[in-house]
């Protein structure tokens, strides 16, 4: 499958929405509406405060440009050569992109929805990246959601709901569930899926006891699992009140300009990584949304009635690691004192190492974080929900990357995903000579689970299936490297 030229075509086609009509644009056989608000700017009285309606408009409201972020830092050092940052200024930071087949269709198209990754602190659904464009030609209505982040979306705060980012999330699938029909999709046949913390966001959603509202089927891609008790999670709300000098409460914080706090909130979190540790933003166990972490969610059979697709890729730890340099900075000392900390035994750390002849002790170090933060997690899932008769289909992505070493590290699917290979975000992270056919065989499955329900392999059981899609056949195995996890005591 080959990206979409730009002949364009005049702007033509008006949407009518519940608040107001929109003008899309046509290219190609793709009618794309951007930048459409689905809840009020969450500034002013508005701040830490639950998505508020979106006030209607008058007349005719052109959709053609990417709206607002919200606000973050970009990412920097090594990190911010891979993972760009777009920053478009303006209030209506929660809207939506949607592209959708310019053709009517005798029924409805499914409908995908995207929650984009960044460490919950970082992104947009105007990174050139998430163009939906190849969803749409393949005849999906693709939908990617901007929502808060950092501080103003996952502060624990006195007197403010807990994850404000994940009511944005919730408020926009309801949106999806209302209007999406207006441009072809169906709202019955919604497939929710996201990345790195997007992952995350969309495991806690499929999870939730809100789940059967918006969803029918979800897609974790390399996400956490596990949500943390509110004293936990706001561990880096109170370095951020500290360093502002002010009390970790709504008011005191919505008093703070919003470039201020994203600036305490960089230095809090300088030197951070998902593997190195250090202050982060996390999903927060609440009583309305997330009751129970949704790894423990899954395992007791809640939402088993959604239909998932989870995986990881198999060095998730190098994009962290490598072309910062930590790998080759963490010597046999480091990773015994890490394992102690991590309570891993020695024989596990025996395993990966004679599983890696001649690995570094930082890439021994990262496989084993990799498996503990997100392999583990993800096989104990699909074993409870197997045995509970929910339908769960595993994979891993394996193909390496010749770029700074990178190899099969996260995010480097995403070019895959969205068959984009050309697109800079991708070439940044997979080269120039990323292999179409592998992209063609990822974005189908997405697109097979979507309109099927299956993406074309056998869903987990007993025997645990695994999609590899490393280049070379994309084959289905038992699960890779199991008796490390065994070790581990996954």
């Amino acid at each position: 499958m080959q990206p979409l030229s730009e002949e364009r075509a005049p702007l033509e086609g008006v949407i009518e929405t519940s608040t107001g009509a929109l003008r899309g644009e046509t290219v190609d056989g793709i009618t794309r509406h951007l930048g459409v608000p689905y809840a009020a700017p969450p500034f002013g009285e508005r701040r830490f405060r639950l998505p508020a309606p979106v006030e209607p408009w008058p007349g005719v409201r052109d959709a053609t440009t990417f709206g607002p972020t919200a606000p973050q830092s970009p990412y920097t050092g090594a990190l911010g050569e891979l993972l760009p940052t777009v920053a478009i200024p303006g209030d209506e930071i929660l809207n939506v992109n949607i592209w959708s087949p310019a053709d009517a269709a005798a029924t409805p198209y499914p409908v995908m929805v995207w929650m984009h990754g960044g460490s919950l602190k970082h992104g947009s659904n105007a990174l050139p990246g998430y163009d939906g464009s190849t969803f749409a030609r393949d005849g999906v209505v693709f939908v990617s959601v901007n929502y808060r982040l950092g501080t103003e979306g996952f502060s624990v705060l006195e007197g403010a709901p807990l994850n404000l980012g994940l009511h944005d999330q919730l408020a926009a699938l309801r949106w999806v569930q209302r209007e999406i029909a207006a441009f072809g999709g169906d709202p019955a046949r919604v497939t929710v899926f996201g990345q790195s913390a997007g992952g995350a966001t969309v495991a806690a959603l499929a999870a939730s006891p809100v789940a059967s509202e918006v969803m029918q089927r979800a897609i974790v891609m390399s996400g956490p699992l596990e949500a943390k008790a509110p004293a936990d999670a706001g561990r880096i709300t109170a370095l951020i009140a500290r360093e502002l000098g002010i009390a970790a409460t709504r008011d005191a914080f919505a008093a703070v300009e919003p470039d201020r706090l994203v600036a305490a909130q960089a230095k809090v979190i300088a030197g951070a990584s998902p593997l190195g540790g250090g202050p982060a933003f996390t999903i927060a166990i609440d009583e309305e949304l997330v009751p129970v972490s949704p790894s423990d969610a899954f395992a007791a059979g809640a939402s088993s009635n959604v239909p998932l697709l989870i995986g990881t890729t198999t060095e998730e730890y190098r994009l962290w690691l490598v072309p910062s340099g930590a790998v080759d900075k963490i010597t046999r000392l480091h990773l015994a004192i890490g394992r102690r900390a991590a309570k891993i035994s020695a024989a596990a750390v025996r395993r990966y190492r004679a599983n890696r002849p001649g690995a570094k002790h930082g890439e021994v170090f990262g496989a084993i974080l990799t498996d503990v933060l997100l392999r583990r997690s993800e096989y104990r899932v699909a074993d409870a929900r197997a045995a509970a008769g929910a339908p769960t289909w595993v994979y891993e992505f394996a193909w390496r990357s010749p770029v700074r070493e990178l190899g099969a590290a996260h995010a480097v699917e995403l070019g895959f995903v969205f068959d984009g290979l050309a697109v800079p975000d991708s070439v940044a992270l997979a080269g120039a000579s990323a292999p179409q056919s592998l992209a063609s065989a990822m974005h189908g499955a997405w697109i097979a689970f979507a309109v099927s329900g299956d993406p074309g392999w056998s869903p987990w059981s007993a025997e645990r299936p695994v999609r590899v899609f490393d280049g070379d056949g994309d084959p289905v195995v038992p699960a890779p490297r199991l008796d490390e996890l065994q070790e581990l005591g996954g």
